[in-house]
């Protein structure tokens, strides 16, 4: 299936276009997900055990506390592994990390990083170490899918979006598998409220805005509105407006954005002074050095 033609065919109804991401931003989903599901499963797929409470830490870092949280999860996986193979704990205990360089290369080489890509590349080269992160995102789809149920969103995220929704064409921007968006967001009753979801299945979230709205909308009638550095980049990417959803304080954010965003957002006086104060505070929230660094 072509499912940037999607993004292609996707046609303004309103003046305004506002993508909002959905883990961690609406759903306060993150956490849950990463510490009860990813880590479990690599733990048990890698067969890494021995070194739980350093990749615990390593991967809690990547994923929930730091700039690459928010990143598509091979991306992710990527990065943690490479942290991994800097700390010492991993190198004097021995362990073998799994060679991720088949991976590595298939994700410079392909935008729309998701299982069904990952599953074609395995079967075209038949390598081993493709098969076993093939089966622990499977697996991780599988078991969030059967286990994971009532998450609600944020309640200021709600309301928000049922008060932008009568102005604004809602997309979902998100790099979380298709089918786990249409099921939070149908099982909460707000999937009504957005024009779209756009998946990993679709591309990046940089291909997202720029294929369903970039030259569709002016620029600064386009808000992204996220809580990871990737939605940051994308809206850079495309010269288009980002609000951000501060970790920690999603709730009060999502209030902030109802009690004064929304308004400088239809005043046009959202870009320059104001969308870079956020973005600073943003910016402070989500450091680039690991804590086992700075505690060197």
């Amino acid at each position: 299936m072509d499912y940037q033609n999607e993004l292609r065919l996707f046609r303004p109804s309103h003046d305004y276009f506002i993508g909002i991401d959905s883990d961690g931003c609406v759903f306060d989903s993150m956490e849950v997900k990463q510490k009860e599901f990813f880590i479990p499963n690599a733990l048990k797929l890698f067969s890494l055990f021995p070194v739980s409470k350093v990749l615990r830490e390593t991967w809690e870092f990547v994923n929930l506390y730091s700039i690459h949280r928010g990143n598509n999860r091979f991306i992710a996986l990527l990065k943690v592994f490479e942290l991994l193979s800097q700390r010492e704990e991993i190198t004097e205990s021995g362990i073998r990390l799994p060679d991720l360089s088949p991976l590595r290369e298939w994700a410079q080489n392909e935008t729309k990083l998701g299982n069904a890509t990952l599953r074609k590349r395995f079967e075209q080269t038949g390598d081993k170490r493709l098969e076993a992160v093939l089966k622990w995102s499977e697996t991780l789809n599988r078991d969030i899918s059967e286990w994971l149920h009532d998450i609600p969103p944020f309640t200021h995220a709600r309301i928000a979006i049922e008060k932008i929704a009568r102005f604004a064409d809602i997309m979902v921007v998100s790099q979380t598998p298709l089918e786990a968006l249409e099921h939070e967001w149908i099982a909460n009753d707000i999937k009504k409220y957005a024009a779209m979801i756009a998946a990993q299945e679709h591309g990046t979230k940089a291909e997202h805005l720029a294929i369903a709205a970039k030259s569709k909308y002016p620029d600064d009638k386009i808000l992204m509105i996220g809580d990871a550095i990737g939605d940051l980049e994308a809206t850079r990417k495309n010269g288009v407006l980002f609000y951000p959803v501060i970790p920690g304080s999603e709730d009060y954010s999502w209030k902030v954005f109802l009690d004064e965003g929304i308004n400088r957002f239809l005043a046009g006086t959202y870009r320059g002074t104001y969308e870079d104060t956020l973005i600073n505070e943003f910016l402070r929230s989500l450091p680039e050095t690991p804590p086992w660094e700075i505690s060197r």
